[in-house]
């Protein structure tokens, strides 16, 4: 990989100061720092090739679509994706989720047919599902933990049903680290014929995704958390599902011909793209594709587990404290307690020392309540995270719990 220092110079705010104290960010899982070419790639466009695009036969206008387009190739590349039909562009990883929720689930799920999640999944996997329970009377099952904080695939297999239609799933869980077998989950469900949508927006940052190997029919992610910008996600589906899904919104672009009579919609993958893209964003997030394929995932893999596991040898090393996420197979995540301090109060305090982390259910609160705690406090590294800061970090969480002695 490249040198880190050399690293850290390509993202500005690290050299930020709170409470004129160097910052040190560990709150990667929530979004990651964005690297100067990705923001002077936004600055550029909105400079030099900003006009809407796909309906203008003037320069900018093809100009502007030709990026876009371009963008969602990048994209097909980097997932191994069929073709770049396959790739819709969204506000992020709920948003795509809503979007197969709402179109695949209204137009092939019924009452009394079974969607099957897990215990670790964030909200935004859970409360779409439950909106659409709430419609049209879906049920939804739930796969539990086994003790070391990893789905229990038996009993995963024990919840498949002749009623089972949809599997809904997360990559990597955003409070536990914890890596989950999509691989064998996608294969188990396709032995009976049924669908899976992955969330890779803990995932994609840390993992070499290739779909066509995962065999997923659903995959989606957040730009933001791939150091790209905020507003701009992925859906990739199968061509065949996508084809076969009602459109998600109604308005411009998504169309072929309207008339009062009737409409018909655009093909693939505008169908899903109601009104002006974010093409701005698209390209940006193109660019931030391109960097991390420069350093290679499997570098970043590789470091962030090094500094993972400095972290948590080091952590444990402090009296009082409970590691929340013990798979064998872990992402970059440490979620923590210290007996007799409230998460907010560390987090807080470890930001007066310029120590960004984060606190509270993050977004799962039913696996809070599986743990059976409130909240965590969780510290997320990303590559161009340093041991020296992993030191700093230490330093912090035992000087507030010298505080509280």
């Amino acid at each position: 990989m490249k040198d880190i220092n050399e690293i850290r110079k390509d993202f500005p705010i690290l050299e930020k100061k709170i409470y004129n104290k160097p910052l040190v960010y560990l709150d990667n899982a929530a979004t990651t720092q964005k690297p100067i070419s990705v923001v002077q790639k936004i600055e550029d466009g909105y400079y030099n090739a900003n006009a809407n695009i796909h309906r203008g036969v003037h320069f900018l206008s093809q100009e502007a679509t030709e990026a876009h387009e371009q963008a969602r190739q990048k994209v097909a590349d980097f997932l191994n994706a069929n073709s770049s039909k396959e790739i819709i562009f969204t506000r992020g990883t709920t948003e795509s989720i809503n979007l197969v929720v709402s179109s695949y689930g209204e137009a092939f799920l019924k009452k009394g047919d079974e969607v099957i999640v897990s215990q670790m999944e964030h909200h935004a996997n859970i409360v779409p599902w439950q909106m659409l329970r709430d419609k049209i009377g879906i049920v939804i099952k739930v796969i539990p933990l086994n003790s070391n904080q990893e789905l229990d695939i038996e009993e995963y297999k024990k919840l498949i049903t002749d009623k089972t239609k949809f599997v809904s799933i997360s990559h990597v869980s955003n409070v536990l680290g914890t890596i989950n077998p999509v691989k064998e989950i996608i294969s188990i469900a396709h032995l009976n014929n049924i669908p899976v949508l992955v969330d890779g927006a803990q995932s994609v940052p840390h993992i070499k995704i290739d779909i066509k190997e995962l065999d997923a029919d659903f995959f989606v992610f957040s730009g933001h958390k791939i150091y790209g910008p905020t507003g701009i996600g992925v859906l990739y589906g199968k061509e065949k599902l996508l084809d076969n899904m009602p459109p998600y919104q109604g308005g411009g672009e998504m169309i072929a011909n309207v008339s009062f009579e009737k409409t018909t919609y655009n093909e693939l993958p505008y169908k899903f793209e109601a009104g002006t893209p974010d093409y701005i964003g698209s390209t940006a997030l193109s660019t931030a594709l391109e960097y991390i394929e420069k350093i290679g995932i499997d570098n970043i893999a590789h470091y962030e587990h090094e500094l993972l596991s400095y972290a948590t040898s080091e952590l444990l090393k402090i009296s009082g404290v409970k590691i929340f996420g013990n798979a064998k197979e872990k992402s970059s995540v440490l979620s923590f307690l210290i007996d007799g301090i409230h998460h907010y109060d560390m987090g807080l305090l470890l930001d007066k020392q310029g120590i960004a982390v984060r606190t509270g259910h993050h977004c799962a609160q039913p696996l809070m309540t599986y743990l059976g705690v409130e909240g965590t406090v969780r510290a997320s590294f990303s590559f161009y995270n340093t041991k020296d800061e992993i030191d700093i970090f230490i330093k912090g969480v035992k000087r507030v719990v010298q505080m509280f002695q």
